[in-house]
This record gives structure tokens, sequence and C-alpha cells, in this order.
């Protein structure tokens, strides 16, 4: 299949709140999508019914062509390890090492000797440049350090599918562009494909191949690099250009301020 993800007219809703609202999109093998949109526009949400995390109220998610509603745990968990994840806060284990941050999934999720185990992790550590960096804890790195290591330890399975969860937040401008090639280098080096789930407009244009903005749970334009700079779509232009004016409001939808400070308590 030429589609890692399919989703069709997904719809997401807690409670009374409906957050994705017929949600349309493809991720192709071996490219880089960029899922963009302000805070609030359902990009986290979407990101955990790719998992399997969410059900869709409406509508589906397939992943290589299977459905991940109804699946049991298990039928999930499969699904899972062909899936890595670079989280919003590096998510390291405090009380582990680089290196058995790294060996972690490798232990638990395969059955190779400990000597091919320290091959691998010394290679995905040498690939972020990081090897000599293993016996360090997680409290002595520093917030570009903390991210590429989240980032080898991403890989270490050699997944099918890697999302990044806003890869980029809290970073020097050294450290961020360190990241986004990173990104890059390694999709095409290792044949996967990727999912960059971030508002960081300036990096991310570098790297990924095509880019779907959300606003208020649904896709509101799509396109590859060029077409997006090039769009008079006053949503693309409005986060393009980071005006406060625009149809992306600044305030949470609610009744008129006026009201509430009339309001009798």
């Amino acid at each position: 299949m030429d589609n890692l993800i399919e989703v069709k007219d997904l719809h997401h809703s807690y409670g009374a709140r409906e957050v994705l609202k017929g949600i349309n999109l493809t991720i192709p093998r071996g490219k880089i999508v960029g899922i963009m949109g302000a805070s609030g526009s359902g990009k986290s949400t979407l990101l955990k019914h790719f998992t399997g995390q969410l059900s869709p109220s409406k509508g589906s998610v397939k992943f290589k062509g299977q459905s991940l509603s109804g699946l049991s745990n298990t039928e999930l968990y499969k699904i899972r390890l062909q899936m890595g994840m670079m989280f919003q806060v590096s998510g390291l284990f405090t009380d582990m090492s680089v290196y058995d941050n790294m060996a972690f999934p490798l232990r638990e999720h395969t059955q190779m000797p400990e000597e091919l185990i320290r091959d691998l992790v010394l290679m995905k550590l040498h690939a972020v440049g990081l090897r000599n960096a293993r016996d360090l804890m997680p409290s002595e790195l520093s917030g570009g350090m903390e991210r590429r290591v989240a980032l080898a330890r991403a890989i270490a399975t050699d997944p099918e599918l890697i999302i990044y969860d806003e890869p980029f937040a809290g970073l020097d401008p050294i450290s961020l562009n360190t990241i986004a090639n990173l990104i890059r280098k390694l999709n095409d080096a290792l044949g996967t494909t990727s999912v960059v789930v971030t508002y960081d407009l300036a990096e991310s244009l570098k790297i990924v191949d095509y880019i779907y903005f959300l606003h208020l749970g649904s896709v509101v334009a799509k396109g590859e690099v060029k077409e997006m700079l090039d769009s008079q779509d006053p949503y693309v232009r409005q986060f393009l250009d980071a005006k406060a004016e625009g149809p992306i409001s600044f305030q949470y939808p609610s009744k008129p301020y006026t009201e509430d400070l009339n309001m009798v308590v």
C-alpha cells in the first residue's frame, strides 16, 4: 500500500464537546507529513487515534490497511510495536541512564542478546551524536541533548512509523535546527514514515513533504510546502505570517464578554 495511515471522516467528542469534525487525511509511506495548527485545533487528539489510544465517535483510522477500531489490547500492542514516538516532554525514564533508556524498548520487545542490544544502542546514539553520553543520567543532559536521546529511542526498534509530538518546543536555535535535520536525515536513511506535529513553521517547512493545517477539529488547508508558501488561503496566511487578526481567533469560543461582565452572581 502507498499509504501507511488513512483517516476517513474522523469525528471525536469529549462528552458534548466535538473536537474532531470529519478529518480526512493520508500519511504516505516514506514521507514526512506535518500536522500544524494553533493550540486547541485537535492535533493531540488526532495523534491518539493514530496509535489507537482513542476510538472514533464516527469514521475510521487505518494503519497499513487495518482499522484500529475494535482491536483487542493484544492486537493493538502488536501494531504499536511498528510505531516509534518522540514525546513532547521527551519521556525519558529519570532513574535510568541514557544507555538503559535506549536499551529498554529492545529488551522489552525483542529476544536479542545483550551484546547485540549494546551494538544497536551505540549505533542509534552515534546517529544523533551522543554515543559518548551513554552513561549520563537524564538530569545531566541539556534540553537539546535530552531531545536527541528521545529521538534515538524513538528509532531504536526501526519502526515503520515515527511520530514526533512538538519536537522543537523549548529548544534554542542551534538545538532546534539539529533536531530538524536529524528528523529529515533519519527518515530518509531508515526509509521510515514520519508525522511531525508542531506549530514551529520555520523549521518544519524545511523538512516536511506535505502539510495539513487543522483548525477547530477540521482540515482547513493541505498541500506540499511550496503550495502552502504561495497560498492565499486566510487560515494559511494567518498562520504563516503570525498575524493576530484572522479566522483563527485568540479567544476560546464563548458568548460576548459584556454578557459575562453583566452576569448577576
